[in-house]
């Protein structure tokens, strides 16, 4: 019996997004495990905690790891990403890819990883032409000054993204 092929999407989803969830289901294919790694980032100022986040992506992939070939498991990691794929024995990480801009970034990343992991491979996918323009950061943007989201996450989220948001100006316009 063959190796189980584990692979490992990492990203903040602050808040997970239809185009992440388009690139879990269809990076779902590709492995029999996959990693869903939600990320500490502090460069980056999450509307979220990892618990939240971590607890959203659960709650959004559910149903896809009950349908789909795949094991589909989410973890919070607060380390260096192939410190945290050599831990869970993952073989391949996955990545989306929107726009030109996004390969200048990660084909440099990749590199790097390579550098501390070569036994481990990147993999892009092309994230599905209607979801391209979507970024967790516009979707929060947009919510901030009380856009339309729910076409761009999924209800659930959307809901939480616009209560934290009131929450924030709550707490912001208290004395």
């Amino acid at each position: 019996m063959a190796p189980e092929r584990i692979g490992l999407y990492p990203g903040t989803f602050d808040p997970v997004t239809n185009g992440h969830l388009d690139i879990i289901r269809r990076g779902s294919k590709l492995v029999d495990h996959l990693v869903i790694g939600v990320a500490t980032n502090p460069s980056k100022d999450p509307l979220f905690s990892l618990d939240e986040r971590v607890k959203m992506v659960r709650a959004e992939t559910a149903e896809l790891a009950q349908n789909c070939a795949a094991k589909i498991t989410v973890e919070p990691f607060d380390d260096l990403l192939m410190a945290f794929a050599e831990t869970i024995g993952a073989v391949i990480i996955i990545r989306g890819l929107r726009a030109v801009s996004d390969f200048e970034y990660e084909f440099q990343m990749a590199g790097m990883n390579a550098f501390l992991n070569p036994d481990v491979e990147t993999v892009f996918l092309m994230a599905d032409a209607k979801y391209q323009p979507i970024a967790s950061k516009l979707v929060k943007e947009i919510a901030s000054y009380g856009g339309r989201i729910d076409q761009f996450i999924p209800k659930r989220v959307a809901h939480a993204v616009r209560a934290q948001i009131a929450d924030r100006r709550r707490r912001k316009a208290a004395p």
